[in-house]
């Protein structure tokens, strides 16, 4: 079997966002039989703090079959703007002697690097030659892309040339590209990536442990909830670029109902301001991330998703909390313009409404809210939702990552140029 080397930011056991899917990544190599070292932070997002028991120091541990080395960074109370970039650059820094002295002791057969963040990459790719290994880069988040839509990083012409051209030369040193959707795939071809070497695996979901409640969720008794009262729920990161502005302009619209409830679940930079706008509103409650075993129940709250995505943010990343919302089988309202990916892949599943604008938003939720049971949306999202069945996406996943050994980079051209799960399986 091979050996794997994962270098990530963000592993398990992190219950949100990318650290939630690279740990099931690494549990997958492991439970194939592989050799798993994973070269990380402490566990430390969306709220970008590091809880006790864990400390923000070196450590190790064995996890999931895979062995855990976590090194540390960064961190401070308000994580905007340059901190942002600091974060990410002082785990580069002190990971850097224990990444490049792991992969030349262990020798694996590949270097698997998750985006965010590009700033480990070179030190991997240099290790990865030094030894033969190949190297494969899951992009997760266009992080330089991103850092500019959302204001981490000030538009100046010279900044993004120089940005962009350091991108790409990293780009250009993997074997392998693996992504979570078409768009940022095509992004990744404009950057200058052969479209034989991408492939796209969608972030999945487990299909066994979220599900359609036969039962009335228990957390309408718990957050004193009358039957009457309809639920619309945000649970994921608080930050940029999700568009919760949007979400707190739509529930002051909709004040003037008190059946509509606005529960908003999360951690993350943008929080304590949210909660501060919504002092005055009866109709808005935040409450922390909850935990991972009752996520099935959790969802099931809801009688309207709410997933908004900031407009500068459109195609830079698909939201990982798609999935769990799918596999609820509750009814979603989405903020996109038509022509992004995430308003194409929920046609029908979902009402979508446009970026920026609260009022439409509002309408849209109040739509929602006051539906009455459809059939024909519920299958689509049924049938969505199966699309993204875990067992099957870690299945391609591993796939492409373990054909590098033998093809090099060149997995094939799909529909569109870039080859997707089932094309780059052959």
């Amino acid at each position: 079997m091979a050996k794997v080397f994962i270098y990530a930011m963000n592993y398990a056991p992190e219950v949100a966002g990318v650290g939630h899917y690279t740990g099931e990544i690494g549990e997958e190599f492991a439970a194939k039989g592989h050799a798993v070292t994973v070269v990380t932070t402490p566990p430390h997002y969306p709220g970008w703090k590091v809880v006790a028991p864990d400390r923000n120091r070196y450590s190790a541990e064995t996890r999931g079959g895979a062995k855990v080395i976590h090194c540390p960074l960064i961190l401070r109370r308000r994580m905007v703007g340059i901190w942002r970039l600091l974060a990410p650059l002082s785990f580069a820094v002190s990971s850097a002697p224990i990444a490049l002295w792991q992969i030349l002791i262990h020798r694996p057969d590949v270097v698997l690097c998750i985006e965010p963040t590009l700033m480990v990459a070179p030190v991997a790719i240099v290790a990865a030659r030094m030894i033969g290994a190949r190297t494969v880069l899951h992009v997760q988040d266009l992080e330089v892309d991103a850092s500019f839509a959302v204001g981490h990083l000030s538009h100046r012409p010279w900044l993004e040339a120089l940005a962009s051209r350091l991108e790409k030369r990293i780009l250009a040193g993997f074997d392998r590209l693996i992504t979570i959707s078409a768009a940022m795939a095509a992004r990744l071809v404009a950057k200058g990536v052969a479209a034989e070497r991408i492939g796209i695996v969608r972030n999945w979901v487990d299909l066994d442990h979220i599900k359609p409640l036969e039962r009335v969720s228990p957390y309408r008794a718990e957050l004193a909830l009358s039957d009457g009262d309809r639920v619309a729920l945000y649970s994921g990161n608080i930050g940029a670029k999700q568009g919760l502005g949007d979400v707190i302009a739509a529930a002051r619209a909709l004040a003037r109902r008190s059946d509509v409830k606005f529960v908003i679940a999360g951690e993350g930079p943008a929080k304590a301001a949210l909660e501060a706008e919504t002092a005055d509103l009866a109709n808005v409650r935040f409450l922390p991330f909850q935990p991972y075993e009752r996520l099935s129940e959790f969802l099931g709250l809801a009688d309207v998703h709410l997933l908004p995505q900031a407009a500068d943010a459109a195609d830079l990343v698909l939201p990982s909390k798609l999935g769990g919302m799918l596999a609820s089988g509750k009814r979603i309202v989405v903020t996109a313009a038509p022509e992004t990916e995430l308003a194409t892949f929920l046609a029908g599943a979902a009402i979508v409404a446009p970026p920026g604008d609260a009022g439409a938003l509002a309408a849209a939720i109040e739509q929602a809210v006051d539906a009455a049971l459809e059939a024909s949306p519920a299958a689509r999202r049924r049938s969505l939702a199966e699309s993204l069945s875990k067992p099957d996406c870690l299945s391609d996943f591993r796939a492409l990552v373990m054909r590098v050994r033998m093809t090099g980079g060149a997995i094939g051209r799909g529909p569109g140029g870039v080859a997707g799960p089932r094309e780059a399986l052959g």
